[in-house]
């Protein structure tokens, strides 16, 4: 009778960390602002979230550049937190993205940062950029790992903002909202 009731109590603790593995934070996109001030340095071409089915969905845009090559940039990233509006929350950070890119082993903030989306984008180089920009298929499981298992983020409604400057002119942001529950 001892050996059953032990067997019954492995298969409970078991079941029970099976069950906690199973349950995770998910990200799931709402929404995706682009904003160009300059339309003759710059512009969208597109700028959007698909919805393949209910957890898959991804964002992409494509950003015609007008006046290359571009030799000086700055962005300025900005997580903020949903709380009687947006609210600063963990990185505000502004830097110059062509020594960056030069070497990106210099700031780990912004190699979190860059590591959002660089698998998807085309901004693998150093300056100068002449050629679109493009992000393409970024889908919310590669967003999930990056928010759940590499930096743990509580639950809640969040904005992902990106100021994009270049010879000190503000030129473009690009907002994305997301939910994680």
């Amino acid at each position: 009778m001892d050996i059953f009731f032990f067997q019954v109590n492995i298969f409970k603790i078991i079941l029970i960390f099976y069950l906690a593995a199973q349950i995770s934070a998910k990200i799931e996109f709402t929404n995706m602002k682009c904003t160009s001030f300059d339309k003759d340095f710059s512009d969208f071409e597109y700028c959007y979230i698909k919805s393949i089915n209910r957890t898959y969905k991804y964002i992409s845009l494509k950003v015609k550049l007008y006046k290359v090559p571009i030799t000086n940039i700055t962005v300025n990233f900005s997580f903020m937190k949903r709380t009687n509006g947006y609210k600063p929350f963990l990185y505000n950070i502004t830097a110059d993205a062509c020594k960056f890119l030069k070497n990106p082993k210099s700031n780990p903030v912004l190699i979190y940062m860059y590591g959002l989306f660089k698998t998807y984008s085309n901004m693998n180089h150093t300056c100068p950029y002449d050629h679109d920009v493009i992000l393409e298929k970024l889908y919310t499981d590669f967003i999930n790992n990056q928010f759940t298992k590499i930096l743990p983020f509580p639950e809640g409604d969040y904005l992902f903002q990106t100021h994009w400057m270049a010879y000190g002119i503000l030129r473009a942001t690009v907002k994305v909202y997301v939910t994680l529950n």
